[in-house]
């Protein structure tokens, strides 16, 4: 059944133009770089950590970074200096995690990683959404708590904390979340955990995003427009947007 996801969300919020291009015709859009690499790689190791499973943090890591900028494509430029500063800053975050997850949290139990999601919108029969929680836990005080782990820098300023179209993808989670696990939303709290590669201290943290009804009234307002508008072929550029865009002046957008 045709879905759409958080990301697509976002692509269409910043350019319908750009999300036809890319989830409409197909051509390759973002493919990724040593930013995303390096996500990943620390993502897989923050797993294992959650889970308690024995490794060789970096060993791991290193193998996982490899693997993931040999997938980025040949035409995709990279800073050999950037990546062995990667290699070297990833080792300092590892410590950190699970010191952050018991000081903010305390005492948990982990319900689950990456759990799936491929749920029906209400009023909407031809798409579900499709996402994936980073993790799911449990607290003494009977809430469940999802968080997303996202690398940065040295960290988020307060603008990016509160930013609407950022924090509506913990809102959409929760609120699929609920309904697959049939959860009352009351019961559910909503955290972002940044990684940060050139932070000197505090590598780890984790902040509470609120995702109250009103917050997920809107976010799924916003899922209906940019549905409504992709079944109607309205694809409108957004001008704004192409000074970042990799198909300005390009065939594709002249």
């Amino acid at each position: 059944m045709p879905h759409i996801s958080y990301s697509e969300l976002k692509d269409w919020v910043t350019c319908a133009f750009y999300h036809k291009l890319t989830r409409v015709d197909k051509i390759d859009g973002f493919k990724g770089n040593a930013f995303t690499a390096f996500g990943n790689a620390v993502h897989a190791v923050c797993e294992k950590k959650l889970l308690k499973e024995t490794i060789d943090d970096n060993e791991y890591f290193l193998k996982e970074f490899d693997n993931y900028l040999a997938k980025v494509p040949d035409d995709v430029e990279m800073d050999p200096k950037l990546i062995s500063d990667m290699r070297e800053q990833g080792k300092h975050i590892f410590p950190e995690i699970e010191d952050a997850l018991e000081d903010y949290f305390e005492e948990f139990e982990v319900l689950g990683i990456e759990i799936p999601l491929m749920e029906s919108i209400q009023d909407e029969e031809e798409y579900n959404f499709k996402g994936f929680i980073d993790g799911v836990v449990a607290t003494p005080d009977g809430k469940v708590h999802i968080f997303d782990w996202k690398t940065c820098s040295w960290g988020w300023d307060a603008r990016r904390r509160s930013d609407k179209l950022t924090t509506y993808q913990l809102t959409l989670y929760k609120h699929f979340f609920c309904q697959k696990m049939n959860i009352d939303p009351k019961l559910v709290e909503t955290h972002f955990a940044l990684l940060k590669r050139t932070a000197k201290r505090n590598r780890v943290e984790f902040f509470r995003v609120t995702s109250g009804p009103k917050k997920t009234e809107n976010a799924l307002k916003l899922l209906h427009k940019a549905l409504y508008n992709i079944k109607n072929k309205r694809y409108i550029k957004n001008r704004l947007s192409c000074n970042r865009c990799k198909f300005r002046h390009t065939e594709h957008c002249p």
